[in-house]
């Protein structure tokens, strides 16, 4: 049983846990990225969207719930979105890690060779169109064994059931 503070206020717990969830886990992926040196491959740029979108709406469903502008309406329609974009995240998790178990083929754009670095100043321009990001089917970093895809299935599933414990009864 949860208190009562709990389950009244089920819809703005559960608004502010997915909107810090989402920001802190693409922050960290920018983090990685930025400061970690870890380049992220063409799917990985994409898992990030889910996120990119959902921190937004979620911080309009909170600003809807606090300032009581159809509060419930819109924190719900705020939750029911960041549910499925976090299953989108989940899936393209699911396709993106079992590429680099390969279990499957990924796209040819992001997988395979990669370009070498250039040493002629006068082909620059033209290396520019060549030249590639990481791959695809390699994992960059494995963590407790599994990869940023992984990680990213996990992450989602957790942010989805939390936004989900959300639409339950509220009383605001």
């Amino acid at each position: 049983m949860l208190p009562r503070f709990v389950t009244d206020n089920r819809l703005a717990i559960s608004l502010v846990l997915v909107t810090l969830g989402m920001a802190v886990s693409v922050l960290s992926a920018l983090g990685f990225e930025h400061l970690g040196g870890y380049i992220p491959c063409h799917l990985c740029l994409l898992e990030r969207k889910p996120y990119y979108i959902g921190v937004p709406i979620g911080i309009v469903g909170l600003l809807a719930w606090r300032f009581g502008f159809m509060p419930r309406v819109i924190g719900k329609l705020a939750l029911v979105i960041i549910a499925a974009l976090m299953v989108w995240g989940m899936v393209m998790g699911v396709y993106h890690s079992g590429i680099e178990w390969h279990w499957w083929a990924g796209p040819t754009d992001c997988s395979g060779a990669l370009s070498g670095m250039t040493t002629d100043a006068n082909s620059l321009l033209a290396d520019l169109n060549r030249v590639t990001g990481p791959k695809c089917d390699e994992a960059a970093l494995r963590v407790l064994g599994l990869s940023f895809a992984g990680w990213n299935v996990v992450v989602s599933i957790i942010i989805a059931a939390i936004a989900i414990w959300g639409l339950g009864n509220n009383k605001r």
